[in-house]
């Protein structure tokens, strides 16, 4: 994957490979030790059902940066 800025991404549109509009970037988490990105942090959308994905006390999605497969005008992740 080709480098991207961080500040890029925040707000960016996030879906998945279905075509579902899962909500926007909202931030991402790293491990301290190790310098690795590990979790997306999604707003989801209001309308959004079950995603099977970790979801925070502020309702926030956590999806594992590994699921990313592209980022262009959204994020897809694999769903």
């Amino acid at each position: 994957m080709a480098e991207i800025l961080a500040e890029n991404l925040s707000g960016k549109a996030v879906m998945g490979s279905d075509g579902a509009e899962l909500g926007m970037l909202y931030n991402i988490t790293m491990d301290i030790e190790s310098g690795r990105l590990v979790d997306l942090l999604i707003e989801p959308d209001e309308s959004l059902g079950d995603t099977r994905f970790d979801v925070d006390d502020a309702g926030r999605l956590h999806v594992p940066v590994g699921r990313v497969q592209a980022v262009k005008d959204h994020m897809i992740i694999q769903r």
